[in-house]
């Protein structure tokens, strides 16, 4: 009933979490708000860098004060409250009693000449601190949600084995899958064919029914206390280790002292059952061991969230076909729904997980050729780079028919995007690459941070590995500002509205890639040098 409950918030939660962000370009760069398309790519890089970023908060709540069912209740309940802001921005009366009236120059002045570009100045962002600021509090709640749901759910079945921990892993990464399904599925439909008020009101549905199961399913669950926090003693571990204990004074040489003595380190004991001296030390040599690993999967983070701002912002020029077609002497009044790019997603899920878990898992294992985490991770970010250099490949052919003039205007949910002839279709090869490329780096890398963390360093271990993971996003969405400057961008992308036929995003996609590669590389020399935690 425990673990149950638990893949049922996970499920429902990432119902939300896709629901949010799948469509959140399009409904930046509809008429509504009249974004641009990188301006709308740099919001969803924020969120989505801010919902791993602060992840770290969370495990610190839970190990200091909440423990981490406290800390999984309390930012469902921010995560419900913060995601109604979105259906609230979707009414006209709410937009203008939260962000005024929409500017006169948003109103784009477009010509579908010349590759479709817009010209003049870029208008100031409409509702951007309304849109930041809810943004920001959605990511608070998901980021505390990651952090203590898979350990606390993982405690749930620790007792029956490494088997079970195992299996739960698996059934987790599933659960995370049947949510992502129904909202790329059916929620991105709504919001992109239908409006976005409802497709956002769908989001609001799943967190309040997470929320109830959790709270009706408090009974059954295994809890823990919270034992305090060991960041000051790992700070202090780190300071001594690097001779650098000058830097906090006489205060933190007399700690050494203490240490080196026996004695108990300052706060390494603020609640009953934290570490002793000891664990802290054996504690500080696991996090050293491990953080090399986790710093080397910021540049993999750079490409994968790619999928969900660029990628998408790309397939928004590609020619998109409506999915009910009907002849002259039959209309159909679904005629104008059209294909959302985001289904092309949906491979990963759909095809990708079973095939893995059903197929290629279980032939190697059975031969004992199944590779550990660590090959496992390289594997996948190779994947990602033969993702990120198709996409490239496209973008320069996308490039050339938008040069010659061959685009048209196409209307994708409340905005007009000067789409080529070349369908979208042809943006499968680098979904599925990225869906591989996850496939081979999420699990095995949330089984790494798992098994190889500490007894009592878990939250903090699974906290930093998404963390890492908003660290990738922030850096991919700086990179994005940095190369699309007006005068000096490597992109050269003087108009900052919806189209990007005037700008070079092959540049980006080719410069990541070369990113990508270096760190293939030396991920590669780690994996073979790592030596794992002895259990």
């Amino acid at each position: 009933m425990a673990c149950a409950a638990v893949l049922a918030v996970e499920g429902l939660e990432q119902a939300a979490f896709f629901s949010i962000t799948s469509n959140l370009v399009l409904y930046l760069t509809s008429s509504t708000f009249g974004w641009g398309g990188t301006q709308a790519s740099r919001a969803c890089l924020f969120f989505g860098g801010a919902s791993y970023l602060l992840s770290p908060v969370g495990g610190w709540l839970a190990d200091v004060y909440l423990g981490c069912y406290g800390t999984v209740a309390l930012s469902l309940l921010l995560y419900l409250l913060a995601a109604c802001l979105l259906p609230v921005t979707a009414l006209l009366d709410g937009r203008l009693s939260l962000c005024g009236q929409l500017p006169a120059d948003t109103i784009r002045n477009c010509s579908w000449h010349h590759g479709g570009t817009c010209r003049g100045q870029p208008p100031e962002l409409y509702c951007a601190p309304t849109i930041y600021t809810g943004l920001l509090l959605v990511a608070l709640g998901v980021s505390s949600i990651r952090a203590n749901l898979t350990p606390f759910g993982a405690d749930q079945v620790r007792d029956q084995g490494g088997d079970a921990t195992r299996r739960f892993f698996n059934w987790f990464y599933w659960s995370t899958n049947v949510g992502a399904i129904f909202s790329l599925l059916l929620v991105t439909f709504v919001q992109q064919n239908i409006s976005f008020l409802a497709g956002y009101l769908i989001p609001v549905a799943c967190l309040a029914l997470a929320l109830l199961i959790f709270l009706l399913a408090t009974p059954t669950f295994i809890t823990k206390p919270p034992t305090g926090s060991q960041v000051s003693a790992m700070i202090k571990l780190a300071l001594q280790n690097c001779g650098c204990t000058w830097l906090g004074g006489t205060g933190a040489r007399l700690s050494a002292h203490r240490w080196e003595a026996g004695h108990p380190l300052p706060n390494s004991r603020a609640q009953p059952g934290a570490p002793s001296p000891e664990e802290d030390h054996a504690n500080f040599q696991v996090l050293a061991r491990i953080l090399p690993v986790m710093l080397a999967f910021i540049p993999h983070w750079m490409v994968y969230f790619q999928m969900q701002t660029m990628y998408y912002l790309q397939g928004l020029h590609l020619h998109t076909p409506s999915i009910f077609q009907s002849g002259q002497d039959h209309p159909s009044t679904l005629q104008g729904y059209t294909f959302p790019d985001v289904w092309l997603l949906l491979a990963n899920v759909v095809v990708l997980v079973p095939l893995k878990d059903h197929v290629i898992d279980p032939f190697l294992a059975r031969r004992r050729l199944l590779p550990s985490a660590l090959k496992q991770m390289t594997l996948g970010m190779f994947f990602g780079l033969v993702s990120i250099l198709a996409a490239g490949i496209l973008e320069q052919e996308r490039l050339q028919d938008a040069h010659h003039n061959q685009t048209v205007p196409q209307l994708v949910g409340k905005g007009r995007y000067p789409a080529v002839a070349l369908p979208v279709w042809w943006q499968i090869p680098q979904y599925l690459l990225i869906g591989l490329s996850e496939l081979f780096t999420s699990i095995p890398g949330l089984e790494f941070a798992y098994t190889e963390a500490p007894e009592s360093m878990k939250g903090a271990i699974m906290g930093l590995f998404f963390f890492i993971s908003g660290v990738g996003s922030l850096l991919g969405s700086g990179l994005l500002t940095l190369l699309s400057l007006p005068t000096h961008g490597w992109m050269r992308c003087p108009e900052g509205y919806g189209s990007i036929n005037s700008c070079h995003v092959d540049n980006y996609f080719f410069l990541l890639a070369g990113i990508q590669s270096i760190t293939c590389l030396i991920f590669t020399w780690i994996s073979r040098r790592y030596r794992h935690r002895l259990l």
